[in-house]
This record gives structure tokens, C-alpha cells and sequence, in this order.
């Protein structure tokens, strides 16, 4: 009953149904501790993971790897990475999904110098930890340091996967960096990693911000697998190069390819619009956004459309 609860995202009920099975006297097992422990998480207190912790230490339950990993990261869900690196440190159960569990953490506060710390002290990684590096690196604009660490796993025994070649590309398109990302596209294509075609996406738009947006086209008209993320690549990408009237020719593609917009294609639907000068057009998709696709403007949508008017409507 309680991990029901959790699945179905009711945190508060998960513990107060803890709170009635310790008083009648029943001792939970690991699985119901960590579940416990998750549901704090859920609820970002932390308090009650303190107060959780302060229960497992003074009951005498022990604590195994998957128990740890769940509290460092309901720390750090919790906003408390301080919390999360003394129980690491203190704890006996450390395998390789806890070292990630922290590393995973140290990089989701920005505390890229921890996290390089931990990752160079680990005797034993896998492909989940170059990936968190990867990652993290690259989502705060350090993309150098990123695809050096690309290079360093591909020098390793772990082989790249999908996760690890996305986050990579990100790199690269956020870097500009076009002859690293194509050698990346070489490596894909030369390895067969893209057989399930979820990196066209990422292609697209690593070529597209590299300012090769013919490649980009390419590869979208080359996908048979055009989803939510596809469209929006190669959407954005040609409203970024200027090319407003073959970004809304996609669009309307879309739609009749019965594939629902979210609020970053609409940002390249608007900025298409911009870049030729349908005042009209522009303004029907801008109302079009709640009415038809249920899409509540956010700060970048209004300030693409106020850029919009302010150049189109003197």
C-alpha cells in the first residue's frame, strides 16, 4: 500500500500510513524505508528526511546501498547538498549506483568541483557515470570541458550510449563547435548508434546552431521518425537561419502529421513569422497557443510576439 501511494504521487498519505504501521509496532524493511524516504523527497521537506534518518539510525535498521542512494538524492531533492554529502561520507554502503547518486547531485546544485572530485576518486565507474559528467558539464555552459570528457570515455572501456551522444551534441551546439559535432555525427553513423533514429533530433539541432542548417534539413527529411522534438529542431532551427516561410511550411506539416506543438516550437513558429512579416499569421498562431494546443504563453513566447509587433506594426 505505500509504495501504491508513492506511484501514484501521494507522498502525504505514504506517511501517515508509515506513522500507523510504527505504532502498532511493525518494523519496516528496506524497501518500505526507502519508499519512506522517496516520499520526503516528493514532498521536498527536509525535515522529515531528517527526521526518517534519525529513525533508521536510532531503530537499528540497516542500511543497504539502495537505502543510501535514495537518501543523498531525497537530500539533494530537498535542497540540502551539504546534507547529502555528510551521509555520503558517513555511509559504509557505498557501490557504484551511490557514487552516481551523489555525483548526480553535486552537479544538479552546480558544484561541478565536487562532483569532478568524486568522479576521479571512483574505482569503479560505468557508462551512468560519465554520462552525469557529461551532462552536467554541458548544462552550464562549460561544453570544453564536456567533450573532453567525451573523448576521455571513448579512450575507456565503457562505450557511448544514446544519453551520452545527446548530451554531447548539446555541447557542441551550445559551443559552435561544427567540425567536433559532425565528427561525433561520423561517429554515430560509423557505429550504428542512431538505428532507432532518437538522436535526429539532437543532429538537427547541433547543425542548426553550428550555422549548417542545409545539413540540418537533411537530416529531417531524411528521418522516418518524426515525433514532438524532430519538428521543433528543425522548426527553430530554420526561424533561427532566417528562413521563416519553410519554417511554417513544416509547421503546418505537423499539424497534419497530428503531432501537437509545445511552447518552444511555438517560440520558432512566432520568430518565423517575425522574420517575414506576417502580422496576421503571427497573431492567429500567437491567440491559437491556449485556444487550440492548450498552451499558456510563458515570458520568452511574449517577448518574441512584443519583439514581433514592435517591428511589424509602426
Amino acid at each position: 500500500m505505500i509504495m501504491a501511494y508513492v506511484y501514484l504521487t501521494h507522498p502525504g498519505e505514504v506517511l501517515e500510513l508509515f506513522r500507523m504501521m510504527r505504532g502498532v509496532g511493525v518494523m519496516p524493511d528496506m524497501v518500505v524505508v526507502a519508499t519512506v524516504v522517496s516520499a520526503s523527497g516528493l514532498l521536498r521537506d527536509l525535515g522529515i528526511a531528517k527526521t526518517i534518518l534519525c529513525f533508521i539510525e536510532k531503530s537499528g535498521v540497516e542500511v543497504d546501498a539502495f537505502v543510501s542512494s535514495t537518501l543523498i538524492n531525497t537530500y539533494g531533492e530537498c535542497g540540502s547538498l551539504t546534507d547529502a554529502y555528510r551521509f555520503f561520507q558517513e555511509t559504509a554502503t557505498k557501490n557504484t549506483v551511490v557514487w552516481n547518486t551523489m555525483i548526480h547531485q553535486s552537479l544538479e546544485h552546480n558544484n561541478l568541483d565536487l562532483g569532478k572530485h568524486l568522479f576521479d576518486l571512483m574505482l569503479e565507474r560505468d557508462v551512468a557515470s560519465w554520462n552525469s559528467m557529461i551532462r552536467g558539464f554541458a548544462n552550464v555552459g562549460q561544453y570544453e570541458e564536456a567533450l573532453a570528457l567525451f573523448h576521455d570515455m571513448e579512450n575507456s572501456v565503457f562505450r557511448p550510449n544514446t544519453l551520452t551522444l545527446s548530451s554531447t551534441l548539446s555541447a557542441c551546439a551550445s559551443h559552435g563547435a561544427l567540425e567536433a559535432g559532425a565528427w561525433i555525427h561520423s561517429y554515430v553513423n560509423n557505429n550504428d548508434l542512431n538505428r532507432d533514429r532518437s538522436l535526429d533530433s539532437s543532429l538537427i539541432d547541433m547543425y542548426s546552431k553550428c550555422g549548417d542548417i542545409a545539413k540540418a534539413i537533411q537530416i529531417f527529411e531524411e528521418s522516418p521518425k518524426r515525433d514532438l522534438f524532430t519538428w521543433t529542431s528543425i522548426i527553430c532551427g530554420l526561424a533561427m537561419h532566417g528562413h521563416g516561410k519553410k519554417a511554417l511550411c513544416y509547421f503546418s506539416e505537423m499539424k497534419e502529421s497530428q503531432v501537437s506543438p509545445d511552447k518552444v516550437t511555438m517560440v520558432g513558429v512566432l520568430s518565423a513569422c517575425a522574420h517575414v512579416g506576417l502580422i496576421e499569421q503571427g497573431r492567429r498562431y500567437f491567440q491559437s497557443m491556449e485556444k487550440v494546443f492548450g498552451l499558456v504563453p510563458r515570458l520568452s513566447i511574449m517577448v518574441v510576439w512584443l519583439i514581433f509587433l514592435a517591428e511589424w506594426v509602426v
